[in-house]
């Protein structure tokens, strides 16, 4: 994918006309189409060829997570969607992708000033390329949460429109404002309740207050609470297997030292990715524990681990999680060039599209138990996340949420593209948002067919799922 492109030495009518030739390449309208042909790829094959770098104990817990809905397993088939953007007309205007700008990617988070933002959460497959990638997928998450919910289609087409239409709006202001303002661009709490005020119902206003609130419980402390106990060693993680295994009940002989040497390993590669005065506050905690931890959906069966650290005693804890990083679904038939580490691909991403990112935030290559080295990126567990339930929305709430998703993208892509030229390119009529709305319904309708092979496999003892 061609990296992204800086225009500091284009005019702003220059740039404008780089957006608009784009229309000759893809079309606005264009973007309504989705098609596969006869030649895709089995959507097993393509789940079963990611599993096979995974641990084999974890990939039934995967399945069985993609199989409790439709959009459960979108959340999990972002390789079978990356490969059919990879055959679709692309503008070629780049953007640093989130890679799975799917809406449970969207959340309230803590800035390091404590201070509760809405923004951009999961980087995994984060990668240069063309920005409508990472549109369409978000379009098409709210069609599939919308017809999960019973909404009519009409309904789920008002949801994607006020997403796609809050991206082009809002990509329209960032054309037109100076490149600091972009970049400090944010938000916040307080912006998104006054955004949403005028529009909200009384009973929405209260959700959106108890979500806020809840947000701020999601602590360091309360996931502390939660995943260990006290033993005669001091506070351990607690196991509970298969979804939170310690370390040493991985291990068959307790006298092997490969435990300690893995953990200082571990946070020792982690440390030096870090800022000088992060790693003089990292060195304030010891690291006492480690254990495998199940995330996610499309995430099971990569190796992900979570770090307890203790400071002046068992009550003063920092959770760490380092999860593994595998290359990009984007990187498609080309190579990922330019990413020695992945965990450093996925920080990097993370740094440039997030308005402020996890203090902790930093990557690793550690060689596990089995002896294969492997990349990882490090961050704090639990740290203010507020989590939306597309599930419990109404329409009007889902269309709210779907403006604000489609608003804080559009904040995330002219950070790292061109603002002028993605703004030029959708214009000022609603062409783009309408072809969205087609192509979300399309896409939604694939990845229902694509369940069911799943589902048909899982059936016919070709692959296993474990509901868990």
């Amino acid at each position: 994918m061609t990296p992204i492109t800086a225009h500091a030495a284009l005019s702003p009518a220059e740039r404008a006309a780089y957006g608009k030739a784009a229309r000759e390449r893809a079309p606005r309208s264009g973007h309504g189409r989705f098609e596969t042909d006869r030649e895709r790829p089995d959507p097993v094959e393509v789940l079963e060829g990611q599993s096979a770098t995974r641990v084999p104990e974890l990939v039934p817990i995967r399945y069985g997570r993609m199989l409790e809905s439709p959009f459960r397993f979108y959340r999990g088939a972002a390789a079978l969607m990356a490969m059919d953007l990879w055959s679709l007309p692309a503008t070629e205007l780049t953007v640093q992708l989130c890679g799975d700008a799917h809406l449970l990617n969207f959340r309230l988070l803590a800035s390091p000033e404590r201070h509760l933002v809405f923004d951009i959460n999961d980087f995994d497959e984060t990668l240069a390329g063309p920005f409508e990638w990472d549109v369409k997928r978000l379009a098409a998450s709210f069609a599939i949460a919308g017809r999960h919910n019973g909404f009519s289609a009409a309904e789920q087409d008002g949801a994607v429109h006020a997403c796609v239409r809050a991206y082009r709006t809002r990509m329209r202001e960032f054309a037109a404002m100076p490149t600091l303002d972009v970049w400090y661009a944010q938000d916040d709490a307080d912006r998104v309740r006054a955004l949403l005020a005028s529009s909200m119902s009384k009973r929405a206003r209260r959700r959106t207050a108890a979500a806020t609130a809840k947000a701020r419980t999601r602590t360091h402390l309360r996931a502390f609470a939660k995943l260990t106990r006290v033993t005669s060693e001091g506070r351990r993680i607690a196991p509970d297997p298969p979804l939170v295994t310690p370390l040493r009940d991985l291990l068959t002989d307790p006298s092997d030292d490969r435990q300690e040497k893995l953990l200082r390993n571990v946070l020792e590669g982690y440390a030096r990715t870090l800022s000088s005065e992060r790693r003089f506050l990292l060195r304030r905690y010891r690291l006492v524990d480690m254990a495998r931890k199940v995330v996610g959906v499309g995430s099971v069966g990569t190796r992900c681990w979570i770090l307890l650290l203790l400071g002046k005693g068992d009550d003063d804890p920092l959770l760490l999680q380092a999860k593994e990083a595998q290359e990009s679904v984007l990187a498609g038939p080309t190579a990922d060039l330019g990413h020695e580490n992945q965990g450093r691909r996925v920080v990097t991403g993370q740094r440039l599209i997030q308005t402020t990112s996890d203090i902790f935030l930093g990557w690793t290559h550690a060689v596990g138990l089995d002896g294969v080295g492997r990349d990882f990126y490090v961050r704090q567990l639990w740290d203010w996340k507020g989590i939306a339930r597309p599930d419990t929305m109404e329409p009007d709430m889902l269309r709210l949420f779907a403006h604000l998703c489609g608003g804080g993208l559009a904040r995330a892509h002219a950070r790292s593209g061109d603002p002028v030229a993605i703004a030029a390119y959708l214009g000022g009529s609603d062409r783009f948002d309408r072809a969205l709305a087609d192509f979300a319904q399309a896409y939604a309708d694939q990845n229902e067919r694509d369940a069911e092979a799943l589902a048909a496999a899982v059936a016919s003892g070709r692959v296993s799922a474990t509901a868990m």
